[in-house]
């Protein structure tokens, strides 16, 4: 180990084999370094971002039409630019695999039907729908909107736009027409790719009536509606508005030639969406180049996919880790998609995915785990997994009962791997790599090309307390803009105003003397007891588990009277009683293995936590609520998995303003 990491005060991560080493082992021939161990590897790729990302364009073969005249103009935030010069266009980093055997997208419906793209077929299914885009009037620069599940249909229509130039955005056909709208029609969309029906445990729900509803709404030009279980529009549904069936424009047998538009460097590729609880949501704009090195460099650096492997994490269009799927496409892997419930017709059901499939890296969230764990499921009881060779996380912290039980009930030789990003880069900034040791409720290191780091208050750098995630060093994926925001004074108060020059993400984390991070939660929705900074995450890895609750949700909420109450809102386990005695276990359990300022001061059990439609606890919104806040300033009801829910914290807010109006005053 080299000096420098001895006084760091870092374990040696030798890099071993795989794609890792012989990536660094090309890149110390070159430039003349010592790449040995994961964090040289890391630190070079921060101090020397230009080299570093030179590397990774030309190891994994970025097909250009023209070469960038620099790989970084500067590396000051905001501002900074990616490859100019260099045209290019993602789909064909996709396609140069197109000579490949084997099945490009494995999709997968909830009644166990299954279909397949081979890599040529998958060309000449985005060919075909290439065309048929092209003859509704699709340039570059124009936008292409889906409302669908998470199927092979989303991957055909994404490419297909952005083979012409056009820019992508998309949501699932579980929202409703004014949440889908909300995002979709910033855009000024010209042509809609909708489902007419989408199947979630077990239930069809039509959606005719809402894609009728949308192309009002968004005023395209034309409409491809993609059928669901026989359901399809009448001819005369949309008026003027051309209508196409899915199967009349698309096909895999098609003998139409691809040929991709050549687009500059930083020209948009799609649109994703923030969450939208809070107000209309924000459009993020990523593109071509930034998407395509910072993808090339996940799959195969820091996960080691490449042409052979599967990979699968459940998704829906909704969640930026669909577009972490599709890309998966880019280094020649197998991506497949699922649409439907995780938990039907039981709690096997990906599990069973993941056998049948030969899935090499298998991603979810740990709700899911947890909810597999809460229903007593051992799936090494019915599956053998000789092909998986991680488990992946994301979408909130870990708690290490997650880790527990990957490794007792699924195997203890296949790691857990959490992460951490943002649909704001469409990727991580903290994961695992094949060097580094996994520690359950840890996240192993920095991804590589990424200057991450946990500040305090002053803006200084820490170590082992906890701070502000933020990134000091521009990251090709950042988003080149915002939606709708010409003078970038959005994106600017989004991240740069708390640490000027600097990436303020908005988690809270702390940065271990051994290199690993621990998100502790959302920054916005900290707990702050008598001065005390806790994050929410933090007591969820002690109450949530097969030996607590299925999930718990805790607020802090500073009253307009000047009081403070932190609840606990608890769901049990199936066939759990939450009892004075079982509270009164897990208010020991948190005093003891947290500390007394962990305990909450009263616990609610309820039977569902509200979270976004991409999983997230509604923690923010919630808390505004108990403040006072009317539900509707604080919250889009189409951006809620379970609006009904809400009702229960309007009546509490209700009850605390009563007890304050009663309480005695102060003399």
């Amino acid at each position: 180990m080299s000096d420098a990491l001895q006084t760091a005060g870092l374990a040696a991560a030798p890099l071993g084999a795989g794609r890792l080493a012989r990536f660094a082992a090309k890149a110390a021939e070159r430039h003349g370094v010592v790449l040995n161990d994961y964090w040289q590897l890391h630190e070079w790729s921060i101090s020397e971002p230009e080299q570093f990302w030179a590397e990774v364009w030309q190891q994994f073969g970025v097909v250009t039409s023209a070469p960038y005249r620099s790989v970084l103009d500067r590396r000051t935030m905001p501002g900074a630019k990616w490859f100019q010069g260099a045209r290019l266009n993602y789909v064909d980093q996709v396609m140069r695999f197109d000579d490949r055997p084997g099945a490009a997208v494995v999709s997968i419906a909830e009644d166990g039907s299954r279909s397949e793209l081979s890599w040529p077929q998958l060309r000449a299914a985005v060919a075909s729908f290439t065309s048929a885009l092209r003859s509704m009037g699709i340039e570059p620069g124009d936008r292409v909107v889906g409302y669908l599940p998470n199927a092979q249909e989303s991957v055909i229509a994404f490419l297909a736009t952005a083979s012409l130039g056009a820019t992508w955005a998309g949501c699932a056909p579980d929202y409703g027409v004014s949440a889908a709208a909300d995002r979709l029609q910033q855009l000024e969309p010209t042509v809609l790719v909708a489902a007419t029906a989408y199947c979630f445990d077990g239930k069809l729900r039509d959606r005719r009536e809402e894609v009728a509803a949308l192309v009002e709404r968004l005023g395209v030009r034309a409409v491809v509606t993609v059928p669901r279980a026989g359901l399809d529009a009448e001819p005369a549904a949309y008026g003027s508005v051309r209508h196409e069936r899915w199967n009349d424009v698309c096909s895999a047998d098609s003998a139409e030639q691809l040929t991709t538009a050549q687009v500059p460097a930083e020209h948009p590729l799609w649109v994703l969406f923030s969450s939208g609880t809070t107000g209309l949501p924000k459009g993020i704009v990523h593109s071509h180049a930034g998407v395509v090195a910072m993808n090339l460099a996940a799959s195969a650096l820091q996960v080691d996919m490449g042409p052979g492997d599967t990979f699968f994490w459940y998704t829906t269009t909704n969640w930026m880790l669909w577009n972490s799927v599709v890309s998966s496409l880019l280094s020649g892997v197998t991506a497949v998609t699922y649409e439907g419930s995780p938990f039907f017709p039981t709690a096997d059901r990906l599990w069973q995915i993941v056998a049948d499939e030969r899935v090499t890296v298998f991603g979810t969230s740990p709700g899911h785990i947890l909810g597999c764990a809460s229903q007593g499921l051992r799936p090494n009881e019915h599956h053998r997994f000789p092909h998986l060779k991680q488990v992946m996380v994301s979408g909130a912290p870990a708690p290490a009962s997650v880790y527990e039980w990957v490794a007792d009930t699924v195997s203890p030789s296949i790691p857990l791997i959490s992460s951490s990003g943002g649909t704001d880069v469409v990727g991580a900034f903290v994961s695992g790599a094949p060097p580094l040791p996994v520690v359950p409720g840890e996240i192993s290191g920095p991804v590589l090309g990424t200057a991450v780091a946990a500040f305090d208050s002053n803006g200084e750098p820490i170590r082992d307390e906890v701070g502000e995630l933020v990134v000091t060093l521009p990251m090709p994926s950042m988003p080149v803009r915002f939606w709708n925001d010409p003078d970038g004074s959005k994106y600017r108060s989004a991240y740069f105003d708390t640490f000027p020059g600097v990436w303020r993400h908005g988690d809270w984390v702390t940065h271990t003397s051994s290199g690993s991070f621990v998100v502790h939660g959302r920054s916005d929705s900290t707990l702050n007891r008598n001065g005390v900074r806790i994050g929410s995450a933090d007591l969820y890895q002690i109450v949530e588990g097969p030996g607590g609750v299925a999930e718990a949700m805790v607020i802090g909420v500073e009253r307009t009277n000047g009081t403070y109450r932190m609840p606990m809102f608890l769901v049990p386990h199936a066939g759990q009683v939450l009892d004075d005695e079982a509270i009164g276990s897990l208010r020991q359990k948190l005093r003891t293995e947290g500390s007394p300022r962990h305990v909450p001061d009263e616990f609610h059990v309820v039977a569902a936590i509200p979270h976004t439609k991409t999983g997230k606890k509604l923690e923010v919104p919630i808390k505004r609520i108990l403040q006072g806040a009317r539900a509707e300033e604080v919250l889009s009801e189409g951006a809620i998995d379970r609006p009904e829910l809400i009702a229960y914290y309007i009546t509490l807010a209700g009850q605390w303003d009563a007890e304050d109006a009663h309480a005695p005053k102060d003399q």
